[in-house]
This record gives C-alpha cells, sequence and structure tokens, in this order.
C-alpha cells in the first residue's frame, strides 16, 4: 500500500494533545481520566502523520520504558492513513521497549497486521432491531412493572445520577470480582462527565431509586455502551436490558450503530447474552509493536508468554 514510504516514529510529551479528535476516545476528557502522557507521531515523510495517544511507563528495576494506549478502542488519529506497515517504521526515536495499542472497532485500523482479540456484537439501527424472545419479554414486563429508562447528556445529568452510575458501576465489579484496573477513581469520572461525546442512561425502578445506569459514548462512528451496570437491589429483575431501546432510539438520531462488545472468552454466558441483542457483528485488534528488539529480548528472557504482551510485563507462576 506505501512501498516507497519511509516511516518514522516520534515521542511527544503533550499529554496525548496532538491525538486529540472529536471522538470520545480520543476526547481531551477520557485522555485526562487515563493519565496519557505523550502522542506517539508516526510521519510518512510526505507531511502525513497517524497520531497515537500512549501512556508511557517505566519498567521497574530498569532504565527502559514502555507504553500502552488508553483504556476503550482508541486506536490513532489517522489523518488519511491506515495499515501502516510496521516493519517500515523506524521506532528508535521512540526510545520505548514496545507499545501496546488497542485499535478502534472495525477498522479502519492503523497499523497493519493486527491482532484479533474478539468478536463484537453490534446492533446497527438502519438493520430490521429484533431482541431476542426473552430478553424482549423481560423489557415488556419491567414496563409494565414500573421501570422507566431515559438518557441525557453527561454533562448535563444531575448529581444524583452521576452518584448512581458510580455506585452501580462499582457494585457491579465487586460481583463480577474484576480486576483493580477497572475500579476507577472519582476525579477519572469527574473527567469523563464534562465530555461532549457521552449520554447517560439510567433505568430507575417503581419507586424512584436509581435500578441500572450505563455511560455510553460516541468514538468514530459508534455510540459504544462503556461502562455500568445493576445495583445489587434489582438484579431479580434485569432492568439494564430496558436500556437498550433507548440505546438504539439515542444510536439513530446520531446515524450510528450500536456497540456492545464481547464476551470474556469466544461463546461465554456474556457473548450470548449480547448476541441476544445484536443485528451485526465486529472485531476489536489490538496491536503488540516492539520498538527495540533487542532490549525486548533481554527484559523478556525467561519469561515468554503468547498471550501476555509484553511478555516481560507478564504474571510470574
Amino acid at each position: 500500500m506505501y512501498p516507497e514510504t519511509q516511516w518514522r516514529a516520534v515521542l511527544v510529551p503533550d499529554g496525548g494533545q496532538r491525538a486529540v479528535s472529536s471522538d470520545y476516545f480520543r476526547s481531551e476528557q477520557h485522555l485526562r481520566a487515563e493519565g496519557v502522557t505523550h502522542s506517539l507521531i508516526v510521519e510518512d515523510g510526505g507531511g502525513r502523520a497517524l497520531r497515537v495517544p500512549l501512556i508511557v511507563r517505566a519498567i521497574e528495576g530498569t532504565h527502559y520504558r514502555d507504553a500502552v494506549s488508553p483504556y476503550g478502542f482508541p486506536g490513532a488519529e489517522l489523518n488519511g492513513l491506515s495499515e501502516v506497515p510496521v516493519d517500515a517504521i523506524d521506532w528508535r526515536g521512540t526510545e520505548l521497549v514496545s507499545i501496546f495499542l488497542r485499535d478502534r472497532i472495525g477498522g479502519p485500523y492503523c497499523f497493519a497486521g493486527g491482532r484479533l482479540r474478539t468478536e463484537v456484537c453490534l446492533i446497527d439501527p438502519k438493520l430490521p432491531v429484533k431482541f431476542r424472545s426473552d430478553h424482549g419479554a423481560d423489557i415488556r414486563r419491567n414496563a409494565r412493572r414500573g421501570y422507566i429508562s431515559s438518557v441525557v447528556p453527561v454533562k448535563d445529568s444531575t448529581q444524583e445520577q452521576r452518584e448512581a452510575l458510580k455506585s452501580i458501576y462499582r457494585q457491579t465489579m465487586a460481583r463480577n470480582q474484576a480486576g483493580e484496573r477497572y475500579y476507577f477513581s472519582d476525579a477519572w469520572f469527574e473527567e469523563v462527565f464534562t465530555c461532549p461525546f457521552a449520554w447517560l442512561v439510567t433505568t430507575r425502578a417503581p419507586e424512584g431509586a436509581v435500578a441500572s445506569s450505563a455511560l455510553v459514548v460516541l468514538s468514530d462512528g459508534l455510540l459504544h455502551n462503556f461502562i455500568g451496570g445493576t445495583a445489587d437491589a434489582y438484579l431479580v429483575h434485569s432492568p439494564a436490558k430496558n436500556e437498550f431501546p433507548v440505546m438504539v432510539e439515542l444510536a439513530e438520531k446520531l446515524e450510528a450503530s450500536v456497540h456492545l462488545g464481547g464476551g470474556v472468552r469466544p461463546g461465554d454466558g456474556i457473548e450470548r447474552f449480547k448476541r441476544g441483542f445484536a443485528n451485526a457483528m465486529s472485531q476489536f485488534y489490538t496491536h503488540d509493536l516492539i520498538c527495540d528488539p533487542e532490549a525486548y529480548a533481554q527484559l523478556s528472557q525467561g519469561r515468554a508468554s503468547e498471550d501476555f504482551f509484553p511478555a516481560y510485563r507478564a504474571p510470574r507462576s
């Protein structure tokens, strides 16, 4: 695709500002919330460049550093480029050992040769939308019980709605025994609550308490069901199901599809649940970039892991 191109990568300590766009996962608010430190600039020598937000980290016990993209599906600000061949890039200017990069859902992808992580479920409002029969029955039953779902731009939400999202999300992470990475701080939420590309979907129980809540965000043409959950007290009624029709209606207005994500493992219960709402599928790719092969091999000695990147950060058995 780029036969004569001489690619060069440089790292700029700008807090990711050069990669900012009008997409949630590259918004100023999300990059600040995630603690992004740098922009990776990959130049083609002709005035065009990919711009990737990164979190640069020290590699403990060494003088080396590596980097990881922020949580979510940030990919890169493409500027008309895509599928850049990794082997054709001069990485020396980054002074990094490796980069783990999460790409956007469904492409266009920033680098060629990514690793397929999972199939993900979509609801495309342009196609017939039909939920699985048990999902539909639960939604109708909840409506009869008096559950009501609504959506509001997150920057216009009330303090009660915001606190409910935080509490319900944390309850859900505790129930699922999620890793520490998924417990976002109050400061993280305060940044996100000011983003113009995010909405809060709230389902209230008949007596008015918030039963479930979701933060949905617009990025790269998709409305992502990003984070959320259900309060312990209302699990039996599955009120979060009533949020899906609201998301579809919002996505239709935004001319986007709803991205529901996939399972932890292919075909697991989470994936089967989401497939019951989906009418389309897509893919999530990541990129395992080795910038300094010699240092990477040295650090990874005795720590080889096909499933973990970078290998030198794999948990010791």
